[in-house]
């Protein structure tokens, strides 16, 4: 019975991870990059590299301009800026959508707009939608994936039923079966509460739209329902008759900072701005805690006199805390870097769950005449190699391309997601024509890429690694140095892989010149 619940469970995790593997490594690895998000923002955007050491902004100072941007008495917000995302930016409502203006938060002046959607617009959607809004497809694939993630985790521990010895384990034989194997376990077990821990979190964040019968019956108004009872929303509706003077923002932030004991406003929004029944709503900042603690206070625009203070209840404080812990925009340098090493341990994870299925069953599909092992090898190659070929050629793009370039009617951030996406597809038709040395070939352009991301950012900003560093840019010398540290180990990786073919068909070559000599 033991035995047969268990190969139940080594075939579910076998199958699982071949199924959903590639969707699987998308989103670790643009999971992972979203750790550092807003770093890799001011790398792409070079006029948001700005070093911010927290000088305190005056905030009524900003009020005249906020409301000549904002047309028609629109909701209008200031969100002021961090050590992480140091550009003060102004946000308001116009016909085209959301509109922002960003300033230096030093000279008070308009700063260039942001023209990628670089980390927080491109990588960090991607991770949770895919960028396929229509219908929810993209949220519920990877809600499929973060449940198929747990199941391969619960599957994995079963199945293994030395798991604390083979995390010891690593057999350097000449069978890539055996070391795949090791390499796979011991990833596995490195990083096993994290990677369940994540995939957990990251289904809990959207169990509304997973289970939207629970929100329609508990709450009175579905979704909205839902939302103004959990997070405790306050609202109170435009009159429409003239108001008297817009109040000080500086008191009314200087008060709410002081209930919150010392933490930083992140957001002052203004509703109905011009109208009797205006109101301002000030939100600290998510960087403090785990949490990503939202509790406003919401003031009358006029005469700065509390109107409501949102409490959370304890339930919404648990999701709220498992919201914080996946998203990670706390402020932990060294728990980021944990955050970091094991995203891409989990990276590391699918890859090597992929290359173990494919030389567990070459021979046999060999014998068979099966293309079944060429196929998932070059989907693994494709799927793995391809997206981090894809990411990098995001970067060089983005360094490449000038300022306010179109083609074929898409301006400059559409021009880099299709770059982004067309070099994707390529890797998959290069895993699948070159399948043999697929991998060799991915590593070192990956390499060759890396590096060249590096040189074109030193050229066209003029901020190289040294010069950043010595101006205390770390969020863009940090980024030169991990493309670098990403080209050596992917240069290493391509010449390992190239000596291990070599040597395993020397003994092959040797054997037949010894059956040919008389």
């Amino acid at each position: 019975m033991g035995a047969t619940f268990r190969e139940s469970m080594d075939w579910l995790h076998t199958w699982a991870g071949l199924v959903v593997g590639v969707l699987l490594f998308a989103i670790f690895w643009t999971g992972t990059l979203c750790v550092f998000d807003r770093e890799i923002d001011r790398w792409m955007n070079p006029s948001t590299r700005i070093v911010y050491s927290g000088e305190p902004i005056a905030i009524d100072g900003l009020r005249e301009e906020a409301t000549r941007l904002s047309p028609r008495a629109a909701p209008w917000a200031i969100v002021l800026p961090t050590s992480r995302d140091p550009v003060l930016w102004i946000g308001y409502r116009a016909r085209t959508g959301f509109e922002r203006t960003l300033l230096d938060p030093l000279t008070m002046k308009p700063i260039a707009p942001a023209e990628s959607w670089a980390g927080t617009r491109f990588f960090f959607p991607f991770h949770h939608t895919l960028h396929l809004k229509m219908w929810n497809l993209g949220t519920w694939l990877t809600g499929l994936a973060g449940a198929a993630m747990m199941a391969l985790c619960i599957s994995g521990v079963i199945i293994h039923r030395k798991i604390f010895v083979d995390f010891f384990t690593l057999r350097r034989s000449r069978q890539p079966q055996r070391l795949l194997l090791d390499l796979h376990s011991t990833a596995g077990t490195l990083g096993f509460i994290f990677f369940f821990v994540m995939s957990f979190s990251g289904v809990t964040i959207l169990a509304s739209v997973y289970f939207p019968s629970g929100v329609w019956v508990a709450f009175d108004g579905g979704r909205s329902g839902y939302v103004k009872d959990t997070y405790d929303v306050f609202s109170r509706p435009r009159l429409n008759q003239p108001g008297p003077p817009l109040g000080s923002l500086d008191a009314m932030v200087a008060s709410a900072r002081e209930a919150w004991g010392g933490l930083n406003p992140g957001l002052v929004r203004v509703f109905h701005h011009g109208d009797r029944n205006s109101y301002v709503e000030v939100r600290p900042s998510i960087e403090a805690a785990v949490n990503m603690r939202t509790d406003p206070f919401f003031f009358d625009a006029a005469t700065g006199e509390v109107l409501y203070r949102t409490y959370i209840r304890d339930t919404t404080q648990v999701q709220m805390f498992l919201t914080g812990l996946h998203f990670t925009q706390f402020r932990h340098w060294t728990l980021r870097w944990v955050y970091f090493a094991l995203g891409l341990l989990g990276c590391f994870l699918i890859v090597t769950g992929f290359l173990f299925w494919v030389e567990r069953r070459r021979k046999a599909h060999l014998a068979a005449g099966s293309d079944a092992g060429r196929f998932v090898e070059g989907l693994a190659a494709g799927g793995t190699g391809g997206m981090v070929l894809a990411t990098l050629a995001f970067f060089v793009v983005n360094r490449l391309l000038p300022s306010g370039a179109t083609f074929l009617g898409g301006v400059r951030y559409e021009l880099e997601i299709w770059v982004f996406f067309g070099v994707w597809v390529l890797s998959f038709v290069h895993a699948w024509t070159r399948r043999t040395t697929a991998w060799i070939d991915q590593c070192w352009v990956a390499a060759a890429l890396s590096v060249l991301a590096v040189a074109l950012n030193g050229l066209t900003t003029g901020d190289h690694l040294f010069r950043a560093l010595a101006d205390g840019k770390l969020a863009v010398a940090g980024m030169d140095l991990v493309l670098l540290a990403g080209a050596f180990a992917a240069a290493l990786t391509a010449w390992r892989l190239l000596r291990r073919r070599q040597s395993l068909n020397e003994p092959i070559s040797h054997h037949r010149l010894e059956g040919q000599s008389p």
